[in-house]
């Protein structure tokens, strides 16, 4: 495979697989570069729970004195958990050490503002350009800073953003039974207090052990939350809630054992935020048409974006949304809480729904239109990109077109998304349709088109 393509600089920051290409060395320059750009002051830096993070939080932690910077380590937390913090406390920015839903030989830096956000285009280019031109600030002696650690007040802030939003008593009353999968990552400790503690409920939790490797394919997905789904059936649980290594992703086992679809679990939250919340709705060109029926049944419009969290939160802040994210990933934005994609604002907000409603997540997700979509990756010859593109397009006269991130076809009661992934050298592909046999043949004559 080319080197190219095992170290990628994408949205959210820089991903590789560690060792020859995601080096320390590599990490320490990053961090310099970043340091420089957002200025002498407190750097805020956290990490998920994968074996090279101590190594590469040291690199990174260097980058950043050498900078001027001063340095706030506030260890392993969830992402969400380190934008909140970042924002909170005025640093200059934030990194984490974290590559997310990947495999575990990967790992990668995101970088967030002074507003906790992700880098837009025009910041990113601009570190994207100091990084590659190696003019870095060189702190004198008199001007090092140091290190300091904060472990306590980043989680004890965001849970009490979460809870101002959900009637917090009302879900203590239910004492719900709830099932828990962490994947040993960066939610592993936070997620069961905050389940257990602050909302009153019952949990039983597997894979809460940082210190442990992760014991599935960390993306949280159907065909991997199998232990999650058998332990809600055996232990008699209401819902089942999974996260990915750094814990900006949920997925939900209902109270059947069954895995919803991510974009369902996205349009169940946004159903209940437009009951309280004025706004419209971002999400991206993946997220399933359900959330404009949702939104519709609101009186409220959706707006679309290229996949990436920073590009769904450059949207909402431009519409002043009530809600976003990113349906086929999990993600799941409440800017009353922050412009990040938060799991413990998807988990509060069913249980608060739950609760109000009496009614159980297989309900709840039994009232949505119901969509089939089929989601998958082919991988492609680098320069052939164009060629696939213009063959899909002259394949479905007369549908509409979108070319803002890759390409979307919309058929009638259809649609078909195809583009280059932003972290893997992978062409992801994604159908919908209003019954499972059409989904299948367009995704299947898409694939073979593809692969041909």
């Amino acid at each position: 495979m080319a080197r190219e393509h095992l170290l990628k600089i994408g949205v959210s920051g820089i991903r590789g697989v560690v060792g020859e290409f995601l080096t320390p060395s590599l990490a320490c320059a990053f961090a310099q570069a970043f340091g420089t750009y957002v200025g002498a002051g407190r750097v805020v830096v956290g990490r998920d729970t994968r074996s090279s993070g101590e190594m590469l939080q040291h690199a990174v932690t260097c980058g950043l004195l050498a900078a001027g910077c001063e340095v706030v380590d506030v260890g392993i937390l969830p992402t969400p958990t380190i934008q909140i913090y970042v924002a909170a406390t005025r640093a200059r920015g934030g990194l984490a050490v974290t590559a997310s839903h990947n495999p575990s030989e990967y790992n990668a830096l995101k970088m967030f503002n002074a507003q906790g956000l992700f880098f837009n285009n025009y910041e990113r280019g601009e570190l994207i350009d100091l990084y590659h031109q190696s003019n870095f600030h060189q702190a004198s002696n008199q001007a090092l800073r140091g290190v300091t650690c904060d472990y306590t007040n980043p989680r004890l802030l965001h849970i009490r953003r979460v809870l101002q939003h959900v009637d917090a008593e009302r879900i203590r009353r239910r004492r719900f039974r709830l099932a828990l999968d962490g994947v040993n990552g960066a939610a592993s400790v936070m997620s069961p207090g905050f389940l257990r503690d602050d909302l009153g409920c019952e949990v039983e939790a597997i894979h809460v052990d940082p210190a442990m490797p992760f014991p599935r394919v960390p993306e949280p997905r159907p065909d991997t939350l199998g232990e999650l789904a058998a332990l809600v059936r055996s232990r008699g649980c209401e819902a089942g809630f999974a996260h990915d290594p750094d814990g900006d992703r949920l997925a939900v086992v209902d109270d059947q054992g069954r895995v919803l679809d991510n974009d369902d679990v996205l349009a169940l939250v946004v159903d209940a935020a437009l009951q309280r919340l004025p706004g419209d709705v971002v999400v991206n060109l993946t997220t399933s048409s359900v959330i404009d029926d949702v939104a519709a049944s609101h009186g409220r419009k959706v707006y679309r974006t290229p996949v990436g969290e920073a590009n769904v939160v450059e949207m909402m802040q431009a519409v002043h949304a009530a809600i976003g994210g990113e349906g086929s990933n999990g993600g799941i934005i409440l800017p009353a809480v922050h412009l990040c994609r938060d799991s413990y604002t998807g988990m509060a907000f069913l249980l608060d729904r739950m609760s109000e409603t009496g009614k159980s997540v297989s309900e709840l997700a039994s009232r949505l239109p119901v969509y089939h979509r089929k989601l998958g990756k082919v991988t492609y010859e680098h320069g052939k990109l164009g060629t696939l593109m213009q063959a899909l397009e002259e394949s479905f006269p007369g549908a509409g077109l979108d070319r803002s991130d890759g390409l979307k076809l919309t058929l009638d009661g259809a649609w078909i998304h195809v583009r280059a992934s932003n972290t893997e050298p992978l062409l992801r592909l994604a159908a919908e349709a209003r019954s499972p046999e059409r989904v299948e043949a367009l995704y299947g004559r898409v694939l073979k088109l593809l692969e041909g």
